[in-house]
């Protein structure tokens, strides 16, 4: 099997599964995260694009409900033993087989946690699910089990992380190098992500952002290739993903000169980092991070370029996208601990000057405070 962690490892996040399973006293989980799938077995797939759940009782009985092309995609890459098929057919119901599966481990009439909150479970299967087992057994929404426990990376998850990051300092080396007056976006693109793969690397959950001109203020992909101007500013947002894991980067660009609002936004987005830094610290709560990057930048006149986010956890997770839980806004809770991964970044569009700047870095919270995981420079560089 081609199993990413040891045996230890996978056993050990299955106590603490079974362990939060019973503080909550569910008598079974299903499982439509792909991310919660893979953390806790190594099954790794696209297929939950269409209906298949992992079923993991109170007892550690763990049994995969798929279909036929996912059968040796488990076997190859998980620890599943269990592994059950449905068949496609016109007017073909899964649920039917999972009832049977609920017989086998006797949880008819008993309280089951469900991962609503998951790509693979759309709205119709949810509707599905719920009406097919209505008068079967209790259901929970149980979204955040896993997820609360993925939050805090392991030792061996941290390697990965760590390697991620390697990855994504070397793409940073590549845009650096190809990024003049003249070349398109595609050829930086390209470059990215040949020394990504070259170095043992992976997909990442969502595209790279690239874009520039008017389309460096964006936040997100879109299609749009465009050759590089003499003077000009690119704004790209890219990670580096090993076995899943992700360390995320963010950079804008000024290309030929930098205009002179430039300077004053990059100083901005520096100092508000260096503030997020002080503060990611174990015992702080994430919602006072935003905070603090929100009052560097009203208190530097910036409040209307800035997010009304900072950032988000990252770790192994699947398409459409590589955020993870918990993300960094004002008021969220969510206490930070050692372990903890965290991409910040500092974004400020400029809408009225269509002037863009963007600085983001991938952290991991240890016992004194983080550790920047790239080792490239912060620098405002003009190519």
């Amino acid at each position: 099997m081609g199993l990413h962690f040891s045996k230890e490892e996978f056993s050990n996040r299955k106590k603490k599964v079974l362990r939060s399973m019973k503080e909550q006293n569910l008598d079974a989980l299903l499982m439509f995260r792909q991310e919660s799938m893979y953390w806790l077995t190594g099954y790794d797939t696209f297929g939950y694009v269409f209906f298949q759940t992992l079923v993991l009782d109170k007892d550690g009985n763990t049994i995969l409900l798929t279909r036929a092309p996912d059968l040796r995609q488990a076997q190859n890459t998980s620890n599943i033993e269990d592994i059950r098929i449905w068949v496609d057919k016109d007017g073909s119901n899964p649920i039917n087989d999972l009832k049977i599966i609920f017989d086998e481990l006797n949880l008819k009439g008993k309280k089951l946690g469900v991962e609503y909150e998951a790509y693979g479970l759309t709205g119709s299967n949810a509707l599905r699910l719920n009406k097919s087992l209505n008068d079967y057994c209790s259901l929970e929404d149980n979204s955040d089990l896993i997820t609360k426990l993925r939050v805090v990376k392991s030792k061996e998850e941290i390697l990965c992380v760590k390697k991620a990051a390697e990855l994504a300092d070397r793409a940073l080396d590549e845009v650096w190098k190809y990024t003049k007056a003249g070349v398109s976006e595609s050829k930086i693109l390209a470059e990215m992500n040949r020394v990504i793969f070259e170095g043992g690397g992976d997909y990442p959950a969502n595209e790279f952002i690239i874009g520039s001109g008017k389309n460096a203020l964006l936040c997100r992909y879109q299609s749009e290739k465009q050759i590089l101007n003499k003077q000009d500013q690119l704004t790209v947002e890219w990670a580096g993903t090993y076995r899943h894991y992700h360390s995320a980067m963010f950079r804008t660009i000024p290309i030929g000169k930098a205009n002179a609002k430039h300077y004053k936004m990059h100083e901005a987005c520096v100092e508000a980092l260096k503030n997020c830094e002080n503060k990611l610290k174990p015992g702080f709560k994430i919602g006072e991070i935003f905070d603090v990057h929100a009052k560097t930048f009203d208190n530097l006149g910036f409040n209307k370029a800035r997010m009304n986010a900072c950032g988000y956890s990252l770790g192994a997770t699947f398409s459409p996208n590589w955020m993870d839980w918990p993300m960094l806004y004002t008021g969220n809770p969510y206490v930070i601990e050692p372990g903890n991964v965290f991409f910040m970044h500092m974004i400020l569009m400029d809408s009225e000057n269509q002037l863009a700047m963007n600085l983001g870095e991938t952290y991991l919270v240890n016992d004194k405070g983080n550790e920047r995981l790239g080792k490239q420079k912060l620098d405002l560089v003009i190519l």
